[in-house]
């Protein structure tokens, strides 16, 4: 553990926070045996922590096209390109463990593109690193690539909105130097 404050915005305490927020603080320490570092410190403002929580859910938690590991290694390789640590830290965790693959998470929060993934998994990479990177250049060209790969144009929204709000989310992490919980950095290996 580190004494090194895990925000440069205050994080209320537990007990000072609205009791939904709290249930749900408390929710997750039991379910993965601790709260992750970016709800504590997006506690910081409870009506935006609801909305992240909300969208994130409806983004990750859904039955799609994609699966729970293809979102996270959208996350892992585009929180790579935002250099975003503690979205690589903490997401690289959760893709080992969806993956059941620690190198490839690995391999994905280093360089993709030299990844031991599908091509299938590399076209959407690809496609989530336009979104992150040149949204206004997207075709059609690059739907037609992706269906060529199997996914559907709902997918496709999938691939590009979980890039957006983890675009976002790297965002602030890094403004408000948000540090990865230990646990993180051994979960999955």
């Amino acid at each position: 553990m580190t004494d090194k404050p895990i925000s440069r915005y205050p994080v209320p305490a537990l007990e000072d926070m609205p009791e939904d927020l709290r249930e749900m603080m408390l929710g997750m320490q039991e379910k993965v045996g601790f709260i992750p570092n970016v709800f504590l410190a997006l506690a910081h403002r409870p009506d935006e922590l609801r909305a992240f929580v909300a969208y994130h859910d409806a983004l990750m938690e859904k039955d799609s096209g994609l699966t729970k590991a293809d979102r996270e290694m959208i996350v892992v390789a585009t929180s790579s390109d935002n250099n975003c640590q503690y979205c690589v830290v903490s997401h690289g965790a959760i893709l080992r463990i969806r993956a059941k693959d620690a190198l490839v998470a690995d391999q994905v929060a280093t360089n993709y593109r030299k990844a031991d993934i599908t091509p299938r998994q590399k076209a959407m990479l690809d496609f989530a690193m336009k979104v992150s990177n040149a949204a206004d250049t997207i075709s059609e060209a690059d739907y037609e690539g992706l269906r060529g790969h199997g996914f559907s144009d709902e997918d496709i929204w999938d691939i590009a909105g979980v890039t957006a709000l983890f675009g976002l989310s790297n965002r602030i992490a890094n403004f408000a130097s948000l540090r990865p919980n230990t646990e993180f950095y051994t979960m999955g290996r």
